[in-house]
């Protein structure tokens, strides 16, 4: 599939990387356009979805910096047999590019990436640079795809090995929780983080309950945390979906004080 890009466009560059994960867990990371404006925030600013099917996705795209001249329709096409997927820009800035890319098991949890960047431009100069700004734009793409899947895999795993108690649980004294506040903790089989909010201690859990993507260090903004994987936002003191999404973090242990002990509890 790399070599059938069409006749009008020149090869950029290209890039290859072993990526620790699973050529599954990849495929997963290809088919989920939802992701691109929340770990990729840097290089995307929003994302709405046009189609997507078996064959892959279609979306409009606002690209970074934002301007009203940035908006792209992206598709992305897959050929799961023959391991590739195309991502042709179909309109907007660089309307006609297309960026081909081949996956390859190596092993149980690594797969070989290899990506061309075949563009409308045919001045070998002006080659030269796009192809120097794709690379560093999917070296930092792959880089934080990579570290999705592979802590997506670690915390499937976690969640597997999890042995559920509902037995309270002391923190200790309440100065010495504050001094190690957030303060992130297990507590009947799941991951909690502890948090002051308006003075007051709240438990919410550590973990996004769409793809289990990390909400340990996830900043509160206004009462409510957003994962960094897809941007779902949830309220710390109810967990609530904070953003109309409908998904609500698993219930949090209330937090007490007891014989001068800070305890979770159900």
């Amino acid at each position: 599939m790399l070599s059938d890009a069409r006749p009008a466009l020149r090869l950029a560059g290209d890039y290859h990387r072993e990526v620790a994960g699973a050529i599954a867990r990849v495929w997963e990371n290809v088919f989920d356009w939802e992701h691109l404006p929340a770990l990729h925030a840097d290089d995307f600013r929003a994302v709405d979805l046009l189609d997507q099917g078996r064959w892959g996705w279609r979306v409009q795209l606002v690209t970074q910096p934002y301007d009203e001249g940035r908006i792209q329709i992206l598709e992305m096409r897959a050929d799961r047999a023959a391991g590739a997927y195309v991502a042709t820009t179909l309109s907007g800035p660089g309307a006609g590019t297309e960026v081909r890319t081949l996956l390859k098991p190596l092993a149980k949890s690594r797969t070989a990436v290899t990506v061309e960047f075949h563009v409308p431009e045919h001045r070998p100069e002006r080659l030269a640079r796009i192809g120097e700004r794709y690379l560093e734009i999917y070296q930092r793409l792959w880089d934080q795809d990579e570290a999705m899947i592979v802590g997506r895999e670690r915390a499937t795993r976690a969640r597997r090995r999890r042995r559920p108690s509902a037995q309270p649980k002391s923190l200790g004294s309440m100065a010495s929780v504050r001094a190690r506040l957030p303060l992130v903790v297990s507590f009947g089989g799941e991951r909690f983080r502890i948090i002051d909010l308006d003075g007051e201690l709240f438990a919410h859990a550590a973990v996004c309950p769409h793809w289990l993507g990390p909400l340990d260090a996830t900043p509160v903004v206004e009462g409510c945390i957003r994962c960094p994987w897809h941007g779902y936002a949830f309220e710390v003191r109810t967990g609530r979906s904070a953003d109309g999404r409908g998904l609500a973090l698993a219930p949090a242990p209330k937090v007490v004080v007891r014989d001068g002990k800070v305890l979770l509890t159900r």
